[in-house]
């Protein structure tokens, strides 16, 4: 990021890296492709818990204080400088639990669903759209089994079609299901994480957005923010990436879908830059309502899934480290 530069280009270039880092994670895929599902599983919920350790601490050093601060100051309210930001952080956690409850329930199960697809099914020519069923003796174990927590495990006498609402017929004589059964699934995978991306990118805007026009408002606040949401990015990238390299596609296409995940957020940036330096008083309310997205995030998303394999000591730990350096980075750059 470049101080002097305009809050839209600091935007820009702060989203930029927490793109930036999301399509490293989708390059990672194919450094690990060869582990253990173990350490697979290891390295992922470290990694969600370092991450959420990240986020814990940028939402309060970075979104919450300063939005106190700037609604005591700034605006004039002293003691009841907390409404707005109280205000504001129910209203984002409000809207990220709101497009949990909307969107269908699938579109966050498509992970394990998918590995659990490629370890039933062998993907001979990912191109010619064909997935052939396997018996049961002659199935493959699965490559990864990342998120294996939440898989409903089917019967050892039958191989059933995916659960969802649509109906996908079977050539039972050729054993052939088309490939579209596991396609749809990561796109909704792909959807369902590109969602939560956009309370980020409106986050990293509204603390770029807001230097200039308040005095707690500081460029190594809005930094350290962006930083830390491209460090939460990172496991992101790899858990888009993951599901599709196992599935047997190659590694341009598992690192094309995994990158676009995160390219949501310049735009959600851009929009949530406008509307704070067109809209002054809005400010507390912004950062309050970006804090309580990404604090719903992390603790209905990010935190449970980071436990889900058997690995939650290392996620705790992972997680006090995380916030460890984030707080360290935040105190370090004031002075």
């Amino acid at each position: 990021m470049i101080e002097d530069a305009s809050p839209f280009m600091q935007t820009l270039l702060g989203t930029g890296l927490t793109w930036f880092v999301t399509a490293i994670g989708s390059v990672f895929c194919f450094i690990i492709s060869n582990s253990s599902s173990s350490l697979k599983n290891q390295i992922l919920d470290g990694s969600l818990g370092f991450s959420s350790g990240i986020m814990l601490a940028a939402s309060f050093w970075s979104l919450l204080e300063p939005a106190l601060e700037m609604a005591k100051i700034d605006l004039g309210l002293g003691a009841y400088c907390v409404f707005p930001v109280i205000c504001g952080l129910f209203i984002g956690a409000a809207f990220v639990g709101l497009v949990d409850t909307f969107l269908p329930a699938q579109w966050f199960e498509t992970v394990p669903v998918a590995l659990n697809d490629s370890s039933y099914y062998s993907v001979s020519n990912p191109s010619s759209g064909i997935v052939s069923d396997m018996s049961v003796k002659q199935r493959k174990y699965p490559i990864n089994n990342c998120m294996e927590s939440n898989i409903r495990h089917r019967s050892e006498n039958t191989v059933q079609a995916y659960p969802s609402s649509s109906s996908i017929e079977v050539d039972k004589e050729k054993n052939q299901f088309p490939k579209m059964v596991i396609t749809r699934r990561l796109w909704l995978l792909i959807i369902a994480i590109t969602v939560h991306n956009i309370p980020e990118g409106f986050a990293v805007g509204i603390a770029f957005g807001g230097l200039g026009q308040y005095s707690r408002a500081t460029f190594s606040q809005a930094c350290n923010l962006a930083i830390g949401i491209a460090i939460q990015n990172f496991p992101e990238g790899l858990a888009v990436s993951l599901p599709l390299y196992s599935a047997g596609y190659g590694f341009f296409i598992s690192f094309w879908y995994g990158q676009l995940s995160g390219l949501v957020e310049p735009f959600a940036g851009l929009i949530g830059c406008l509307a704070v330096h067109f809209f002054r008083r809005l400010q507390p309310y912004a950062l309050g309502f970006a804090a309580g997205a990404m604090l719903f995030v992390v603790v209905d998303d990010i935190i449970p899934e980071s436990q889900s394999r058997g690995h939650g000591r290392l996620s705790t730990v992972m997680a006090l480290i995380g916030f460890a350096i984030m707080m360290c980075l935040e105190v370090f750059t004031e002075t």
